[in-house]
Order: structure tokens, then C-alpha cells, then sequence
């Protein structure tokens, strides 16, 4: 009778405790969010910036009264953790590496997502020759984060000793903070892991710590719960004790003679499943979003096929495709900077490019440059500063011609196979047509390969070219681009050798942007205002920058990080006000590279460009402005290319990010315009008989 009065006393204390904590966070919460609302309000500009954002709602959701969360369903959030967490797969990774402050050749892989081919290649080949050596930046966002790290790391490690009392299953000796790998299986079923992968589940920060206190109270008051269950029924309690130290010495007598072996080994028994199918992961409890691109084709229902391409100078690029084996219609498609193949498919079915050519019949490929923090070489053991000492020549002059190669040898092999009778009349050894679709710094790459293969005298194996505000020319800038271009001009000498490249360096920290991410979506003020001060470093530009940052490859795992070879590069061009190579700085140096004392000037030879162009500029775009894209119309006009130019009313990022249905319907009908113009049919005819005429003699 007194074991129940305690046993419900304590339960009311506390289930009154997780109330008045919870309530008070919510209510600090709310206090943050209602001040940055009122900042917001005093915000010149916010108008304007906000207001072509699409799924971004920066009015409150007005609802109810409830319960508290915890209370929901009639079950405490830590017990629907704790089940929720049962029925996770096991073939999922501990979360414990994800606290780790460590480069991302510690080989780790985040739960609840399969990392592409590549990630995977490259993530185990680090493993080997172990970290990176981080330069001073990196050393003070590790002390000026350990606050932040430890304290995400302490819920875990409480956990998961509180899961281990619920199973009763002892630690493994020597390993702290772990699971008995004897404990039960939990595989679940494919239509729950499909479920899963397809929402995001993703928790935030502010999330994060609410479950902190609930793990925190849970913990204190099982203490004193069986520290009161001990003084009033102590007979029990000791033969409850003394049966669990039993079962200790017995299970560490089993396992003895294999502990000397291996502390893997010890754990492991006939019958038990590999280790890499049976490890528990804990990395749903941090709840972040590492899908690649490759779950989101495969969870829409859309084939997929991943292809490595190995550059001249050793990158080893990811290049996805959706494949349509017998098309002849083939489009490829590359992203810009700080992206990847996601902003393709990032709209799912309805709005996205790459889904849309696939369902007119067009056999798709995704191309994904150099520049991820995992670093996937050839080279094992390269270093960090040797990995991104690359500018967007190394994009336009290696990247995009392997990555295009590629894709000719793939069609051309299946195309020879299924259709050998091609019209040799129309393509002298393509049996297809193979258009393009860049965006931004992807478009700069993609002329730039024309060009310079047209001056090589090397087929380009283009048919169309599609420029979604390209960049190139940048002088018509807002003052903070144009300080950003002095102080790299200025310091590039000093920076160059410390920071060489832009890019969040561990997992912990790229975790935390992943949840910090969630929290701006989940507080509509405190993220309308955070938007609206990124919108200002750009020069107004109305994209929803808080929004991308919530996509999926921006993850824990791998981030696009830019080289700082790239950000000087654009800073020369912005102060030649030309769209030229790479200056390595010297006279020489550049005799070496071009064979000529100053970079080429790729807009001089515009007229090589022997396919249709079309341009397409963002009214509202500040990052590259309409007039900047108006200047490559003017000087491929004056060159004799064929060439269009459309306006839309729309900012940088909307021409991936977002759903227009206008731009879309724009970008298709223009994929369908294959018709060569006169020039291209002439160069096509002249060399055609100069052929036949060597044959003929």
C-alpha cells in the first residue's frame, strides 16, 4: 500500500515537473520568436523580399489549447521515443560518431538514409589514412561550439544508458555509453522504411532540448524511484540485484575466451546477424535529414542508376541518371554553386526539371561537379589544400567534358545495341541529341566547355544549350559582392594558403545547421527575419535561402563547400568585367597555362559556339542580375549565335528551388526546339565533304 502511494506520488511530481519546464521553454520560445516578429515589422525592405517566396509562411498557425506534448496519446514523449526507437532498423550506425569533431574521412554514414554509391566509396577509402589536419578556423568553431556539442551529446549517452536499464542488458566492457549487441533484433518493415525516409522527420534544436529535460527528469526520478522502492521493500530489492549480478558473471564467463580476441568478436555469436546488419543506430534519435538524391528518385517511383566518372586530374564526380535506356532525347542537367544534383529533383514530381524531361520521354542525367567535403580522389591520401586547389576552369575544362564523355559513351553503347541503323545524316556519331540545362555558376562551366572545345577542335556533343540566369559577368553588383571582391583581390595572397576553401569542416557542425535549419521553419518570425537578413548580404534577393538550407544535402554527412580559388576567380572577373580564365597571378605562370601573358577572354570567341543558346534572366534575381545576362545575349548576338533571352519574374533560387509552373513549361518547349541553325549546318556540311573528297583522292 505505502509502495503505491509513493509509486503515485512520484509519478504526479513528476509528470508536474516535465509540465512547468516544458511550458517554461515554450514560453522562452515564444518570447524569441514574438521579439524578432516585432523587429521584423521595423525591417525596410521585408515587403519585397518576402514576397515571392513560395512555402515559406510567416504568419502563425493559430490553434487551440492542448495538451502538453508529452501528454499526447496518452503517453509520455521519452516512452514513444523509447518505442519509436524499438522498431528501428538495425542496419544503422552508431549516433555517438556524429558528435565527433572530426573530419568526413572518418568514414561515418548517417542513419535513415543511404548514402549514394560514391559518399560510400569515398567515406570508407578515408577511414584508412585516417584525419585531416585542420587549419586554426576550424580549431576556433570547435571551441566556440563545445558548449553546443556537449551539450547535444549528453541526451544520447543518458539515453542511452536508460534504454540499456529498460532492456537489461549490461554494457560491453571497456565501451561506454553502448548497447549489449545481444540485445533484441528490431528490422523493420519495408513499407515503414519507405514511409520514413519519404517525411522528414527532422528534429530541431529547440526539439532536441525538449527531449534533453524529459531524458533528464526521467533519469532523476528513476533514481529515486529505486532508491524508494529499495528502503520500502529491500528483501526484493536485494534479490533483484543479486539475480542481475548472476546473470553479469555468467554472460561474462560465455563470453571470456573470445573477449581475448577481439571486443567485437566477444559480442558475436553463431547464429547473430553480420555486425553491420545488428549494430542499433542512435542517429534517428538526432533525427536528421540525409537523404541524397537517390532516395528522392527512388522513393517517387522513378529508376535511377548511379555512374562514376573519374577526371584527367583524378576527381572521381557522381554522376545520376534516370534512366530511359532506348532514347534517343537526352538531357543533362547541372547545378551551380553550393549545390548539387538536388536542386533538380528537389520540388518532387510536379515541379522539378529532372522529372518533368523524364515524363516527356527524355532520358536524364544529373551531373554533380567537384566540391563536396568528403572529397572523393583517386588520390586516398590527398589533403585538404591539395583537394580544392581547383578554379571554375577545372569545372568547365575537366568536369563537364568527362562528366558529357561519359554520357556518350553510355548512349552511344546502348543505342549501337538497340538501334543500329541511326541516321548518320543528322550526327556523325551520335545516335542521340543531347541538350543541356545549367544554372548559375553551371552555366559559366557549360560555355566555357563549348568554347574551349571548339578551340581544342573536340565535338562539344551538345544539340541545345539552356542558361538559367548563367553567371560570367558580375561587374552590375551590390556593394556587398563588391567589398567581397576587394578583400579577396587584397588578401588572396595571405588567405590563400590557410583557408582553401569555404566549407563547414566537421559533421557536428553540419549537424547543427541541419536542426537550426528546422527551428527556422518551425518559428515563422525568427526565420522570416533570418531570411530577411540573408536577403540583405545579397543585394534583396527574394529566394528563400532559409528554405534551401532545410534540403536534404545540406546534411550532417556531405555539404557543397566552394574552393577559394572559385570566389577569386569570380572576383577577377568582376573587376576585369570580363568573363575570362583564371589569372595565376603572373605573366609567366599564365604563358605556362594559355601560352599568352593574360587569361583568355572566353566572351572574344563567342562565335565558336555552334548551337542555340538560350538565356533566361530572374527580375528580382540580385546574386546574378538581368543585366549580366543580357550581356552574354548582346555579345553572342553580335557573334552570330543563335540565341534567345526571356525575363522572368523571379530570384536567383527559384529557378531550381521553386515551383514555377511558367519557367517549367518555358525550359520544356524549348527542349524541343532541336533545329540547327545555318551555321552549324554549314560548318556540318563543309566538313562532310571534305571527307568524302580525302576518300575520293
Amino acid at each position: 500500500m505505502m509502495q503505491r502511494l509513493v509509486d503515485t506520488v512520484l509519478a504526479v511530481i513528476k509528470e508536474s515537473v516535465k509540465t512547468f519546464t516544458y511550458e517554461s521553454l515554450n514560453n522562452i520560445v515564444r518570447l524569441i520568436n514574438g521579439i524578432s516578429a516585432l523587429l521584423l515589422t521595423f525591417l525596410p525592405g521585408k515587403a519585397t523580399i518576402l514576397e515571392g517566396i513560395h512555402g515559406w509562411e510567416l504568419r502563425p498557425a493559430f490553434r487551440g489549447p492542448r495538451f502538453p506534448r508529452w501528454m499526447e496519446n496518452g503517453v509520455s514523449s521519452f516512452n514513444q521515443f523509447i518505442h519509436e526507437l524499438s522498431v528501428d532498423s538495425d542496419t544503422d550506425n552508431s549516433s555517438l560518431d556524429a558528435l565527433s569533431g572530426e573530419e568526413d574521412s572518418s568514414g561515418y554514414e548517417s542513419a535513415g538514409s543511404s548514402v549514394s554509391q560514391s559518399s560510400r566509396a569515398s567515406r570508407s577509402s578515408f577511414t584508412k589514412h585516417g584525419q585531416h589536419q585542420m587549419n586554426w578556423i576550424q580549431y576556433i568553431m570547435i571551441w566556440v561550439f563545445y558548449p553546443f556539442k556537449l551539450f547535444l551529446g549528453i541526451p544520447v549517452c543518458l539515453f542511452q544508458l536508460a534504454y540499456s536499464r529498460l532492456l537489461k542488458t549490461p554494457s560491453i566492457p571497456g565501451s561506454p555509453c553502448s548497447f549489449h549487441l545481444r540485445s533484441a533484433r528490431r528490422v523493420r518493415s519495408l513499407k515503414d522504411h519507405v514511409i520514413h525516409r519519404a517525411t522528414d522527420r527532422r528534429r530541431g534544436v529547440i526539439e532536441d532540448l525538449h527531449l534533453f529535460i524529459e531524458i533528464c527528469i526521467e533519469a532523476i526520478f528513476d533514481v529515486v524511484h529505486k532508491a524508494a522502492h529499495l528502503l520500502l521493500s529491500p528483501s526484493e530489492a536485494f534479490g533483484t540485484l543479486k539475480q542481475l549480478f548472476s546473470s553479469h558473471e555468467s554472460s561474462f564467463k560465455e563470453d571470456h575466451d573470445v573477449v581475448d580476441v577481439s571486443v567485437s568478436a566477444a559480442v558475436l555469436g553463431k547464429n547473430d546477424p553480420k555486425p553491420s546488419e545488428r549494430n542499433t543506430s542512435f542517429n534517428q534519435s538526432l533525427n536528421t535529414d540525409a537523404r541524397t538524391c537517390q532516395d528522392v528518385i527512388t522513393e517517387l517511383g522513378y529508376p535511377y542508376e548511379a555512374i562514376h566518372v573519374i577526371t584527367k586530374d583524378g576527381y572521381i564526380l557522381l554522376l545520376e541518371r534516370i534512366p530511359r535506356r532506348d532514347a534517343r532525347k537526352v538531357v543533362y542537367l547541372q547545378h551551380g554553386i553550393l549545390d548539387s544534383s538536388m536542386g533538380w529533383v528537389s520540388n518532387g514530381v510536379v515541379g522539378s526539371p529532372a522529372f518533368a524531361a523524364y515524363d516527356q520521354g527524355y532520358d536524364v542525367f544529373l551531373g554533380n561537379l567537384r566540391g563536396l567535403v568528403s572529397r572523393e580522389h583517386v588520390n586516398k591520401n590527398i589533403s585538404s589544400r591539395q583537394y580544392w586547389k581547383y578554379s571554375i576552369n577545372e569545372l568547365g575544362i575537366e568536369d563537364i567534358p568527362a562528366m558529357i564523355e561519359k554520357i556518350h559513351e553510355v548512349k552511344t553503347a546502348e543505342l549501337n545495341l538497340s538501334k543500329p541503323d541511326f541516321d548518320e545524316e543528322t550526327n556523325d556519331d551520335q545516335p542521340y541529341k543531347l541538350r543541356a540545362i545549367c544554372h548559375s555558376l553551371g552555366g559559366a562551366g557549360m560555355i566555357m566547355h563549348v568554347i574551349t572545345r571548339r578551340i581544342e577542335g573536340k565535338p562539344h556533343r551538345l544539340s541545345r544549350l539552356i542558361c538559367l540566369s548563367p553567371a560570367g559577368f558580375h561587374y552590375d553588383s551590390n556593394l556587398v559582392f563588391s567589398v567581397a571582391e576587394r578583400a579577396l583581390l587584397l588578401l588572396a595572397p595571405i588567405l590563400s594558403p590557410i583557408v582553401p576553401a569555404f566549407y563547414i569542416p566537421t559533421r557536428f557542425f553540419r549537424m547543427l545547421v541541419n536542426k537550426l535549419a528546422r527551428d527556422l521553419h518551425n518559428l515563422p518570425a525568427v526565420g522570416g527575419l533570418v531570411q530577411t537578413l540573408m536577403s540583405y548580404v545579397v543585394g534583396g534577393d527574394s529566394s528563400n535561402w532559409v528554405g534551401v538550407l532545410g534540403l536534404p544535402h545540406y546534411n550532417m554527412n556531405d555539404m557543397p563547400g566552394v574552393s577559394f580559388r572559385i570566389a577569386l576567380h569570380l572576383a577577377q572577373i568582376k573587376q576585369a568585367r570580363k568573363f575570362r580564365l583564371f589569372d595565376y597571378g603572373s605573366a609567366s605562370a599564365n604563358i605556362e597555362a594559355y601560352g599568352s601573358p593574360e587569361p583568355l577572354d572566353l566572351g572574344e570567341y563567342y562565335g565558336l559556339i555552334d548551337i542555340p543558346v538560350d538565356l533566361v534572366a530572374g527580375q528580382r534575381d540580385r546574386v546574378i542580375r538581368p543585366s549580366m545576362v543580357r550581356r552574354h545575349y548582346k555579345l553572342m548576338k553580335r557573334a552570330g549565335v543563335d540565341v534567345s533571352y526571356s525575363e522572368f519574374e523571379y530570384a536567383h533560387l527559384d529557378f531550381t528551388f521553386s515551383h514555377h509552373e511558367e519557367l517549367l513549361s518555358y525550359v520544356m518547349s524549348r527542349l524541343l526546339l532541336l533545329e540547327p541553325n545555318s551555321k552549324h549546318l554549314t560548318n556540318h556540311k563543309s566538313l562532310k565533304s571534305r571527307k568524302k573528297g580525302q576518300v575520293s583522292d
